[in-house]
């Protein structure tokens, strides 16, 4: 095992060589919404209905339970838009039916881009979902600069806690440094972004550094709660590995980039000091740019229930992906209905137990898909 190793190495080659052919459940697949552009991120509403954002566009749109669907107008005059970042991550706030509160992950402009940056913003949508109102900013400071990696998913943890991944602004040393919010997955408390009580790093001085749960990370992407194990994290790799990584408080994923945001480093690198913690499934070479994820529950998804369903960026496709109770990858399905030539962002399961996709290609051809298992 390598110097300052937490964990072995993931199973790559199996799955490369030959997938498990175990045949998953038949799906339906079906489209909800056309004509969007970047479609970054949806969350469901207590009723059925959903918001979502457009990253580049830099808006809100709700839909209706009768699949009514319409912008939802506010105010945030220095929202910015450049490469990958935006308007990115959205989620109702657990307290939505009483509170109408939600929360979005944007990126920031200022005078200069050096001071951009990417921030989690608390806001009240109106009874009649035609406008949102800005509550207050809850953490700011999260780095970019032209855009590149700029994250940023946001989840809550089975405690109860706000889960914000973050991406490393493709600058070198971010990641490793616990001062600064980029390349890490933050846990604060929904409503204040103050840190999560048992945080790793609570003795801290610095005000970030106490909200980091891990660190180490390129360019978080992906949240998601396995029940029973906590939370999961998927990051997008160099030109090899994306990984799917377990989280534990605390714990250093390996990335860092060399001078000048030299890449050929690997994505978790045991020379480093003190210890780090592998991936339970990368990608190998070469990357095929994972993205959102979720893992599937309910009996209709047949031997996917329990499996993580990542987006795929680069391969343009739905991954499942298997793994056993002590965390272990197992096998893995890439299901041909689920390969539509679509870059796949973000897949969410409804409150139906159907699971719903938002495309990424751009230019107005982007899509709201609909998966449903047929047992």
């Amino acid at each position: 095992m390598p110097r300052g190793a937490a964990s072995v190495a993931p199973a790559v080659a199996a799955e490369r060589q030959a997938a498990d052919r175990a045949a998953g459940p038949r799906v339906r697949v079906r489209v909800v919404k056309r004509g969007l552009d970047h479609p970054w991120d949806l969350t469901f509403l207590p009723g059925g209905g959903m918001l979502y954002t457009q990253r580049d566009r830099l808006s809100i749109r709700h839909r209706s339970p009768s699949g009514r669907d319409r912008v939802v107008r506010f105010r945030e005059g220095r929202m910015w838009h450049s490469g990958e970042a935006g308007l990115m991550s959205i989620l109702a706030t657990r307290s939505f039916e009483k509170s109408r509160n939600f929360y979005t992950c944007h990126a920031n402009a200022a005078d200069r881009p050096s001071g951009h940056d990417v921030r989690v913003v608390l806001w009240r949508l109106a009874s009649d979902a035609r406008r949102a109102s800005r509550v207050r900013t809850i953490v700011a400071g999260l780095p970019t600069v032209s855009g590149r990696h700029s994250g940023c998913r946001l989840r809550y943890g089975p405690e109860g806690a706000l889960y914000i991944g973050t991406g490393d602004a493709a600058r070198t040393g971010v990641s490793q440094n616990l001062a600064s919010g980029g390349g890490k997955v933050l846990r604060v408390r929904p409503g204040t972004g103050k840190p999560w009580p048992g945080n790793p790093f609570l003795g801290a001085g610095k005000a970030m550094k106490r909200r980091v749960y891990t660190y180490g990370h390129r360019n978080v992407q992906g949240l998601a709660v396995r029940p029973g194990s906590g939370m999961w994290a998927v990051e997008q790799g160099t030109y090899r590995d994306d990984e799917v990584n377990r989280l534990r408080a605390g714990g250093n994923y390996g990335w860092q980039a060399g001078p000048g945001y030299d890449e050929s480093r690997p994505m978790t690198d045991f020379s480093l000091p003190g210890r780090q913690i592998g991936a339970r499934w990368a990608s190998g070479n070469p990357t095929i740019a994972t993205s959102g994820a979720t893992f599937l529950r309910g009996k209709r998804w047949g031997v996917w229930q329990g499996a993580l369903a990542v987006g795929v960026l680069k391969d343009s496709q739905i991954r499942i992906l298997a793994f056993d109770e002590a965390g272990r990858f197992v096998r893995a399905w890439t299901p041909a209905k689920l390969n539509t030539g679509y870059r796949m962002r973000s897949p969410v399961q409804g409150p139906d137990g159907n699971l719903y996709i938002t495309t990424d290609n751009g230019g107005g051809s982007d899509r709201i898909l609909k998966v449903v298992p047929r047992g």
